[in-house]
């Protein structure tokens, strides 16, 4: 299994030593030539802000971006299984306390929405954890 995941994009601006770089995300099936035809395959830019203190970038210059595949897997976590477990556990306590489903189904949202409250709060300390690097894109000259 490889240890990280690059992706090409392109630079969209650069300001105070970051560097945001458009990425297109596509799903498995969005390379398939009946892409058109079928309605599965999709595809999203996204917009990722990479710190750089270099200076040798400029906007609309191809970049790959590179980052550990636990950063994914950590991100993953964060973002959908502790939450899950999180609701999952709110709601059956407090179905098992109060014998309400009302409840119980408002106390998974509150613990849904204090959670990602906190991710908010805490993003510039995400940020210093979830790091990306910076390469210049390759371009392959072929001389006839």
């Amino acid at each position: 299994m490889k240890d990280t995941i690059c992706h090409s994009g392109v630079i969209e601006k650069i300001s105070d030593h970051t560097v945001f770089v458009k990425i297109i995300q596509q799903s498995a099936c969005a390379g398939c030539h009946a892409k058109s035809m079928c309605m599965a395959a999709d595809s999203k830019d996204k917009i990722i802000e990479i710190p750089d203190t270099t200076g040798s970038f400029h906007v609309n210059e191809q970049v790959v971006i590179s980052g550990q595949s636990s950063m994914g897997l950590q991100a993953v976590f964060l973002a959908f299984v502790l939450p899950l477990f999180l609701i999952i556990f709110g709601i059956a306590l407090t179905v098992n306390i109060y014998q309400s489903e009302l409840i119980g189904a408002l106390t998974g949202l509150s613990i849904l929405l204090f959670y990602y409250g906190v991710l908010y709060i805490t993003r510039d300390k995400l940020k210093k954890k979830f790091i990306f690097t910076l390469k210049k894109q390759k371009t392959n000259l072929s001389i006839a």
